[in-house]
């Protein structure tokens, strides 16, 4: 038992060491989570990264949101927020325009029937965009961080929502008022397509163009290079991890995974916490979206940014995957 808990200490020192090599410390970013949490699997390696920073004193996450709202959703994300010892982040689920689409592996159900969790069904989460007005409305002005790695329903939706009991603003006068900046995992750049987009194409196209904070992509074309998962899985002194457990189920599953699973989600997090550099430089400019959901670059005017490689892709590899092993803080 001493061995296992000097491994995990160490284990965590480390994963610490490497990134705090990469510059200085950032002050506390207040996050809301935003992730499809099912279609794909890299949206666990992204929490697991915003655990990690909020664990170490650089991110204040102020609520898990789904936006697709297959039966396990919300008991995934409460699963996840437990296992890190957070079980009392807030928890959204949209109740209407959200899609169904669950994991194909059939991970979600092992982390529900194995790990402990507060929320039990959707029924039990909040309404998405209730969530939003409710932690946004008690924020300070311009201080909240938007990460979405999955579909911008519930963005579009709160920026259409009316004044409610917890603000007389509009959506889109609340969103000007408390948000900073929306970070997504979206658009292929400078052109192409890519799912998150695709699969709403409606509701994107109504957020990047009625969104007037300032925005940060990081295209497919980023998260596609980087692999992640292999050293999690393969790291014996982690047990009972339902992280592991998800990547331990998926990989084997798609040739594709063999060197491990593209890691889009995972690269989001890490700029909506601590910024582009020095992994990354931002190309400013506006994203367009077509109907047949494939989006075009204009570099003139805009206040839309996508993320561009500035550091060798292995660099970036090694840090996801050492931030994928945080073991929670006890």
């Amino acid at each position: 038992m001493v061995k296992k808990l000097v491994l995990v200490i160490v284990i965590s020192l480390c994963t610490y060491s490497v990134y705090a090599q990469s510059g200085k410390a950032s002050k506390k970013v207040s996050v809301i989570f935003d992730t499809d949490m099912g279609p794909d699997y890299d949206d666990v390696g992204a929490i697991t990264l915003l655990h990690y920073f909020a664990d170490h004193g650089e991110a204040r996450i102020l609520a898990t949101v789904a936006s697709t709202r297959y039966p396990r959703v919300a008991a995934v994300l409460s699963v996840l927020n437990t296992y890190f010892q957070k079980p009392d982040i807030p928890v959204g689920v949209p109740r209407e325009d959200a899609s169904d689409q669950a994991d194909f592996q059939k991970w979600s159900d092992t982390l529900v029937a194995k790990y402990p969790h507060k929320i039990k069904s959707n029924i039990d989460a909040t309404d998405a965009v209730t969530l939003y007005r409710k932690i946004l409305a008690k924020q300070p002005d311009h201080s909240v961080t938007i990460i979405t790695v999955g579909f911008f329903t519930n963005i579009a939706t709160l920026l259409q929502s009316p004044p409610d009991k917890f603000s007389p603003l509009t959506g889109q006068a609340l969103v000007e008022k408390k948000v900073l900046k929306l970070v997504s995992m979206a658009g292929r750049f400078p052109s192409g397509k890519e799912f998150n987009v695709d699969q709403r194409v409606a509701a994107s196209k109504y957020v990047f163009s009625h969104f007037n904070r300032p925005v940060i992509f990081s295209g497919f074309e980023i998260g596609s290079k980087i692999k992640s998962g292999l050293p999690l899985i393969h790291n014996k002194s982690i047990i009972n991890s339902p992280v592991k457990d998800v990547f331990r189920i998926s990989i084997p599953m798609a040739k594709e995974d063999t060197d491990g699973r593209m890691s889009w989600d995972e690269t989001a997090v890490l700029a909506g916490v601590k910024g582009a550099a020095p992994y990354f430089k931002l190309q400013r400019g506006s994203i367009r979206i077509n109907a047949d959901g494939s989006n075009t670059w204009d570099a003139t005017k805009g206040n839309h940014n996508y993320l561009v490689f500035a550091r060798p892709v292995k660099e970036i590899q090694t840090l996801i995957n050492n931030l994928m092993m945080h073991q929670p803080v006890k």
